[in-house]
């Protein structure tokens, strides 16, 4: 489904870079406010089917983080702005954190005061216990973080890495906070059903069927309570029962692609239905298979790039707001990665030049014969381009590029694959081409390691492979990546980061196209103080980390 594969792309997209420390912003009162509004409750939604009761919210298939209200239960120790890389952490249950000069070593000051939904008080070994869990079980540690010690003493947590966390500082961060007196219980916590979670946030399950889960707000709290007194986790069978309920209303918030959005959704109530995708460190483009003839010509990768129409990829594949297109020339998507971009790049983006790619395929023997391209050795050139019949815009962006390919003279066909078997062809690099999308992060570097590390690198037919489909082979990228990855100093990740950018232009191990997204359909007819363009406190996705941020942000409409 479109939905699954988005939110687990989002999921991977986050964060944005935290500084080395930060003060409390003091505690919250513990009553509710009341309000001259009715509104008491928020309807949420999600197009992923029928949902089995399991509210771990470690497991990404558990229905807590498909819907997202793990978020209402489990909260980090640092709340970090996804599509803001340069803006400062907020401190969450953790009030100070603090990283040695090489980032092996963070020493975490806990926030007094905070009690879980039991009413048992946390406490550094809590926060101790929850990064223990992750050292212990692989399962859990889904970042692979190479945890050294772990030590609790007072509200002090101190820990230690086996290399820098530089790259992962985000990562480790905004790790949730699970009681220990509830999860030393468990039998195995990478598989156990959790049916009665207990966590910080300010609410709890009252009620789950495979269509809705219900939270209900606690009695107290350590921040002010939210307005919202219930929320409403509603899951759909698929995007057009999704969309048909937030065009009625029935649903105020989700995150689902809408292909005529404006008609579809807007019109329907132009004064409240509103949306909001920003971009973040992530990207979406055509991952090609480098080790496929003559697709392993650089040369041949940089003049498809040249005529690839990002405007009509955006405008029509992406319904003009979903996917924002990528203009930057390395890849790395505006405004969120304007301060990462090198500065002989600053101000080149993308435009269609057919003529500059048929200079960049003739200068490298290529020929055009008529309207077919032949390689150097005089075949003609053709690719197929896949991606699961079902994944609308992605197919729609294949149809596009295949036009525009053909300006070249590169005959291209369209594969609407089934999607397990697209995703084991693309795993084990039995593919041409397919649109795909790629890790994101605090910085470029996971686009960059994700495209063309060689540590990832696998040889075509043998699965597993966590990144680097299109198979790259650049020892100088990894090079670069191992550079940024255990620099001691921002000047030696300014290099790295540098050349990785080189050899994306020059090279082009994927040809991007669109900039990830952490965005949101919502209604403000019952409730407002969303996030939008004047004011991007968070992320607008209801699967986010900040969707609690939203929540304890919002309130009636006419309250105020």
């Amino acid at each position: 489904m479109r939905a699954r594969r988005t939110v687990a792309l989002a999921l991977t997209g986050l964060l944005a870079a935290a500084t080395l420390a930060a003060c409390s912003n003091g505690d919250g009162k513990t009553e509710s406010s009341g309000s001259s509004s009715g509104a008491t409750v928020l309807n949420i939604g999600m197009p992923n089917g029928p949902q089995t009761e399991n509210h771990n919210p470690f497991l990404g298939s558990s229905a807590g983080a498909s819907l997202g209200y793990r978020w209402m239960i489990f909260e980090p120790l640092v709340m970090i702005n996804g599509i803001k890389p340069t803006e400062p952490g907020k401190p969450w249950l953790a009030t100070e954190w603090k990283w040695d000069a090489n980032y092996t070593k963070l020493s975490l000051t806990i926030r007094d005061g905070v009690k879980f939904s039991d009413g048992q008080p946390m406490t550094a070994d809590d926060v101790a216990y929850s990064f223990e869990l992750r050292k212990k079980y692989d399962g859990l540690n889904q970042d692979a973080i190479p945890y050294g010690t772990i030590a609790a003493s007072g509200n002090k947590v101190d820990l230690t890495f086996t290399r820098s966390q530089f790259t992962n500082q985000n990562k480790i961060l905004t790790v949730f906070v699970v009681p220990k007196h509830q999860w030393s219980t468990l039998k195995d916590p990478t598989q156990d059903t959790l049916k009665n979670p207990i966590g910080t946030g300010p609410y709890t399950v009252k009620s789950f069927t495979p269509q809705t889960t219900t939270l209900t707000l606690r009695d107290s709290y350590w921040q002010d309570l939210p307005k919202v007194k219930e929320l409403r986790y509603t899951s759909y069978n698929d995007n057009n029962a999704q969309t048909t309920a937030l065009a009625n209303g029935s649903s105020e918030w989700s995150f689902v692609f809408v292909p005529n959005v404006k008609a579809v959704y807007q019109d329907k109530d132009p004064k409240n239905h509103k949306l909001w995708f920003p971009a973040n460190l992530g990207i979406h483009g055509l991952w090609i298979n480098t080790t496929k003839k003559p697709f392993d010509n650089p040369a041949l990768r940089r003049a498809m790039n040249l005529v690839i129409n990002r405007d009509d990829i955006f405008n029509q594949g992406e319904a003009g707001y979903f996917y924002p297109k990528v203009e930057s020339i390395t890849g790395i998507p505006t405004p969120a990665g304007d301060s990462f971009i090198a500065p002989e790049y600053k101000d080149k983006k993308h435009a269609v030049d057919v003529d500059g790619a048929k200079k960049e395929l003739t200068d490298a023997g290529f020929k055009l014969e008529g309207d077919v391209l032949k390689d150097p050795t005089g075949k003609p050139v053709t690719i197929t381009l896949t991606d699961p019949a079902g994944w609308s815009d992605y197919i729609t962006d294949l149809e596009i590029i295949k036009d525009n390919l053909s300006t070249i003279g590169i005959k291209a066909t369209v594969d609407k694959a089934n999607q397990d078997a697209w995703f084991k062809n693309i795993d084990e690099g039995n593919f041409d081409a397919a649109m795909h999308w790629t890790n994101g992060g605090a910085t470029p570097f996971d686009i960059y390691q994700n495209m063309m590390d060689g540590k990832i690198l696998k040889p075509v037919g043998k699965g597993g492979v966590s990144g680097n489909y299109g198979r790259f082979n650049s020892p100088e990228a990894t090079k670069a990546l191992d550079q940024y990855a255990n620099a001691a100093d921002d000047a030696t990740r300014t290099t790295a980061l540098n050349t990785l950018q080189k050899i994306m232009v020059e090279q082009m191990p994927i040809i991007p196209t669109s900039a990830s997204n952490v965005g949101g359909l919502y209604s403000t007819k019952n409730w407002v103080g969303w996030p939008d363009e004047q004011n991007q406190y968070g992320p607008a996705q209801p699967t986010q980390q900040n969707a609690l941020q939203i929540i304890l942000n919002l309130k009636p409409a006419g309250s105020q």
